[in-house]
C-alpha cells in the first residue's frame, strides 16, 4: 500500500486498507457465535465439533480472497509483472542485494521505535479482540450472542476509526510536517491508553460499552497514525520497515496476552487497566523518532536539511 500511493495520501490509503481488514475481527465476533449456535441446534453436532466446523466458513472466505487478489490485483502502480518490458527494466535497475536492503532496514532505529509503538496500539487491539467477549460474558452475565455483539462493536469500529487515523496523519502532515504526524500519533496513543485504563475500572454494563467504543476508536486510530509515519522511514527498505512495524503489533499482542491474560492470579478488569498503563508507557518511543530532514516532536530539521521540504 505504501508503494502504491504518494506521501500526501499514504496515511489514508494505509488506514482504509488495514482498517477495513481489521473490521473482519468485529464481523467474526458477531457472526461466529451465530454460526456455532446454528450448527449445534440444527445439525445436532456436539459442542467440541461444532466450533471446529464453524471455522470452515472464514477459511473458505480466506481462500476465495486469495484467489481474487491473484486474479485482479495489480502488482505495481503502473502495471503488472507480466508486462515483460517493465519487468526486464526493473531487473536491470535493481542491482542492490536483498541482504543489503534487509540490514539497512534493521539498523534503522526509527523502525524499532514504531514497532514498539505499534505493539501497544495494534497489539492491544488484537488482545482486546481476544478477551472482550469473554470479559462481558463473565463480568456482566450476558449471554454468548449478546457478548459477541458487544465485542463486534469493538472490531467493526475499524470501518471508520483506523481510516480516520490516516486522515488525521495526512492532515497534520500537510499542516505541520513530520512533527504534526508524530504529535498526532503520540496524543491519540496516549488517550487510547487512558481509556483502556478506564475500561477496566467501570462497573456498569452501559458505561463499559460506552468506554469500550471510545477506546476502540482511539486505539485503532493510533494504528492508522503509526502507518502514516512508516512510509517515510526508509524508501530504500520500505518493505522491511513495514514488516518490522507490523510484526511489532503481533508481538505486542503475544506479550500482553501472556503477561496479563494467561493466568488466573489477576482479574480480567485489572489486566485491562494494566494493559492501558502499558500503552501509556509505550507511547513514549514516539518522542525519540527524529528525521534529519523533517525533525521530530521537539526538534526541528537538521541545519543541513532545513530547506528540504517534500510534500508530507
Amino acid at each position: 500500500m505504501s508503494s502504491m500511493f504518494s506521501g500526501c495520501v499514504v496515511g489514508v490509503a494505509n488506514g482504509v486498507s488495514a482498517g477495513w481488514a481489521n473490521m473482519g475481527a468485529g464481523v467474526a465476533q458477531l457472526v461466529m457465535p451465530i454460526i456455532y449456535t446454528a450448527i449445534c441446534n440444527n445439525l445436532h453436532v456436539p459442542n467440541s465439533t461444532a466450533w471446529r466446523v464453524a471455522f470452515l466458513i472464514p477459511s473458505l472466505f480466506q481462500v476465495v480472497t486469495a484467489i481474487l487478489v491473484l486474479i485482479y490485483g495489480q502488482d505495481l502502480p503502473n502495471g503488472n509483472y507480466r508486462d515483460y518490458c517493465r519487468k526486464k527494466r526493473m531487473l536491470l535497475e535493481s542491482k542492490e542485494k536483498f541482504i543489503d536492503i534487509l540490514f539497512n532496514g534493521l539498523k534503522n532505529y526509527r523502525g524499532w521505535m514504531l514497532a514498539l509503538t505499534y505493539g501497544f496500539c495494534f497489539g492491544v487491539e488484537l488482545t482486546t479482540d481476544n478477551v472482550i467477549a469473554e470479559y462481558f460474558y463473565d463480568r456482566f452475565n450476558v449471554n454468548i450472542e449478546v457478548a459477541g455483539t458487544i465485542a463486534a462493536m469493538f472490531g467493526m469500529a475499524n470501518l471508520f476509526s483506523r481510516p480516520m487515523g490516516g486522515v488525521v496523519s495526512d492532515a497534520m502532515g500537510r499542516r505541520f510536517g513530520m512533527r504534526g504526524r508524530l504529535w498526532g500519533l503520540w496524543a491519540v496513543h496516549l488517550l487510547a491508553g487512558l481509556l483502556c485504563v478506564l475500561l477496566g475500572r467501570v462497573d456498569s454494563l452501559e458505561g463499559s460499552i460506552v468506554v469500550m467504543c471510545l477506546f476502540s476508536v482511539f486505539v485503532q486510530a493510533a494504528s492508522g497514525l503509526t502507518f502514516g509515519v512508516v512510509p517515510f522511514v526508509s524508501k530504500r527498505s520500505l518493505g522491511v520497515i513495514s514488516g518490522m512495524t507490523g510484526s511489532g503489533g503481533t508481538m505486542g499482542a503475544v506479550v500482553t496476552q501472556l503477561l496479563l491474560f494467561s493466568g488466573s492470579e489477576i482479574s480480567t478488569q485489572t489486566s485491562i487497566s494494566l494493559m492501558g498503563l502499558m500503552m501509556i508507557v509505550f507511547s513514549i518511543p514516539t518522542a525519540l523518532i527524529y528525521f534529519p530532514q523533517w525533525g521530530g516532536m521537539f526538534c526541528g530539521p537538521n541545519s543541513a536539511h532545513e530547506h528540504y521540504r517534500p510534500l508530507l
